[in-house]
């Protein structure tokens, strides 16, 4: 059996900051997730996607992001058991938690973070007969490798952000790049909004709004797209149609864990540590719910600080945690090899 400090459900961008703001008060984690590697969707599905808002970041890949977390927290050695799905938790009669995987691997802690971000998830896919024929013969729900599409005429439908992120950032590779909405308005940030609309005023992109997509064309492999744009029909020459309409999220065994789910998602208090109804169980990132929540890498970030620092309580009721800045604690002097730089971590504990 694994035992730690902290078992961590999810391996995303959250799961993995939580490792090195556990790490800061010498706790130790172990972190499960269904994924063979970490990272969760970034790795996944958008590792070549570009995200914006990551402070000091003005661009960033969704990969080199999650590369950065991994070599932050490689200082702190935590324990990673991918490829397994947590299944069931449960307490013992010493008041530990123990999650078992649905491969039978049993992991003990008194403290438990999710960070499943959307659960599992699947694509939502248009209503379109004969979809399936072209699924990867010219249909993608997902994006993971760019070059795919250079020099292809690329097919976007969606008014989402990364509708209008792949748009923009395709417009640079493909040879062609059309995005189709079935509205006028797009439901991304504005800045996005203005930079395809720009685009589009550049002739770098084509905007066909209010429209939408009837009928997919090809042999083997597709051709062309029919689009119903306003009563007028329309074909259009396509390498590849990618419809980004979103996931659809499942929390999978996590809804069955006794937790107060609210709308697919976990219910925390927010005021003070993201626990959920069941004390040391915490939730953090895109799988909890809280009035004002915004599914944000960077607030998924905030609530796995205040996570950590609410843990370290629980575990050490009797020990005061003096919060120093990393500039004093000396942390930048890990080597990555476990070496601990001037004991720091040991003196932000009293």
């Amino acid at each position: 059996m694994v035992k730690t400090d902290i078992i961590i459900i999810g391996a995303g961008p959250t799961g993995l900051f939580a490792v090195f703001e556990a790490g800061l008060l010498k706790l130790k984690c172990h972190l499960i997730d269904s994924l063979p590697i970490p990272g969760g969707q970034c790795s996944e599905i958008y590792p070549k996607k570009p995200i914006y808002d990551i402070p000091s970041q003005p661009e960033i890949l969704a990969g080199d992001l999650v590369d950065n977390l991994m070599k932050q927290i490689s200082p702190f050695q935590p324990g990673f058991t991918l490829g397994e799905c947590a299944q069931t938790i449960e307490k013992n009669s010493s008041g530990d938690f123990i999650v078992t995987t649905d491969k039978g691997t049993k992991h003990q802690a008194p403290i438990v973070a999710i960070a499943g971000g959307l659960g599992t998830f699947e694509p939502r896919k248009p209503n379109l007969a004969n979809l399936e024929k072209f699924e990867n013969h010219g249909v993608d729900y997902m994006i993971k490798d760019p070059e795919k599409y250079r020099n292809k005429k690329v097919i976007i439908a969606g008014g989402g952000d990364s509708a209008l992120d792949w748009t923009i950032f395709l417009a640079n590779i493909a040879k062609e790049v059309t995005l189709i909405h079935r509205r006028d308005e797009f439901r991304g940030a504005l800045d996005s909004v203005e930079k395809v609309q720009k685009l589009k005023d550049d002739n770098k992109v084509k905007l066909i709004t209010p429209a939408e997509v009837t009928e997919l064309n090809g042999q083997d492999f597709l051709e062309s797209i029919v689009v119903s744009n306003e009563g007028e029909i329309k074909t259009v020459m396509a390498d590849y149609f990618i419809p980004l309409f979103g996931l659809t999220p499942k929390l999978g065994p996590i809804a069955g864990w006794g937790l107060e789910i609210e709308k697919n998602a976990i219910k925390v208090n927010n005021s003070l540590d993201y626990q959920t109804n069941i004390p040391g169980i915490y939730a953090i990132g895109d799988v909890n719910t809280y009035a004002g929540k915004l599914k944000l890498i960077l607030c998924g970030f905030h609530e796995a600080t205040l996570m950590c620092q609410s843990a370290f309580q629980r575990i050490y009721p009797d020990k005061k945690n003096i919060l120093k800045y990393t500039t004093v604690s000396g942390v930048s002097g890990f080597d990555g090899s476990r070496k601990e730089a001037k004991k720091s971590t040991i003196k932000a504990i009293k």
